[in-house]
């Protein structure tokens, strides 16, 4: 499949899992009668709590089956932003799935890049304290081009998405919980940077939310290889659709022979 819409949706989880979860699924209702093939959600989309967001099971998680009935009920390719999963050393894995139109788990990837810093101020934060991180990349081949799956702050590292795309990625995903400082800050330039330095694709569903628990920053969107952005949710909840093209991807990296004309022989294949 060579052209196709995708879907972003942007949540707000501050009411909570039924909430976020019937506001998911009226959104791939929408995504699938617009005519989309493919529907993005943003880290944690389901819930969010801090480190006392409870882990699910994979095996029978009550927010993948959910979503896994609206992909086989409409025949659509979901990302499940992220939702936390019981790691081995008591901590969560903060994990993001590719369900396929048949409901089938296809892609996990857990994030990989934690936020730890301890500030000027003596502030320490730690992600790692709940958190446990992956260990592996993740690509998925679809009928869709070959997806590059990413959560939130791995963004912040260009040399993850560098070694997708020299492994052939298309599309690159990245949802993600953008607080509203750094996202008013950084978001568009580093989802339009990877977009543009890869020659690819970037689907980037981030949450909304004013809320004192978190504030994030929104403003989800899809941005093509030359680093248009084709499809943007400023504010709220809301679900905003774009075209795929993989005839426009080749063309820009014909125009733009970045990756051909890189120097691996002075700094590696990164």
């Amino acid at each position: 499949m060579r052209k196709y819409i995708a879907a972003i949706g942007q949540i707000d989880t501050t009411d909570g899992w039924e909430h976020c979860m019937s506001t998911a699924e009226r959104f791939v209702d929408e995504a699938a009668s617009a005519g989309a093939k493919l529907i993005a959600f943003p880290e944690n989309f389901s819930r969010y709590n801090g480190g006392h967001t409870p882990a699910e099971p994979l095996e029978n998680s009550p927010t993948l089956d959910r979503m896994a009935r609206k992909a086989k009920e409409h025949g659509i390719w979901i990302l499940c932003g992220s939702i936390f999963t019981p790691a081995p050393d008591g901590r969560s894995y903060n994990t993001s799935i590719l369900l396929n139109p048949e409901g089938e788990r296809v892609g996990r990837y857990e994030k990989l890049h934690l936020f730890d810093v301890t500030l000027p101020s003596g502030d320490v934060r730690k992600e790692s304290k709940h958190v446990c991180p992956g260990d592996h990349m993740t690509m998925v081949d679809t009928e869709l081009g070959k997806l590059g799956m990413s959560v939130c702050y791995d963004v912040r590292f260009p040399e993850l998405y560098r070694h997708m795309t020299l492994k052939g990625a298309q599309i690159l995903l990245i949802p993600a919980m953008y607080s509203r400082e750094t996202g008013r800050a950084h978001w568009e330039m580093l989802v339009r940077a990877r977009a543009i330095e890869n020659t690819c694709y970037v689907i980037a569903p981030n949450q909304f939310g004013v809320g004192s628990r978190f504030g994030a920053w929104g403003h989800s969107m899809i941005v093509d290889p030359w680093g248009k952005i084709l499809a943007e949710i400023p504010e709220g909840e809301g679900l905003a659709l774009a075209e795929i093209d993989l005839d426009h991807l080749d063309e820009v990296r014909t125009s733009l022979p970045c990756r051909a004309n890189r120097r691996s022989d002075i700094y590696g294949d990164i």
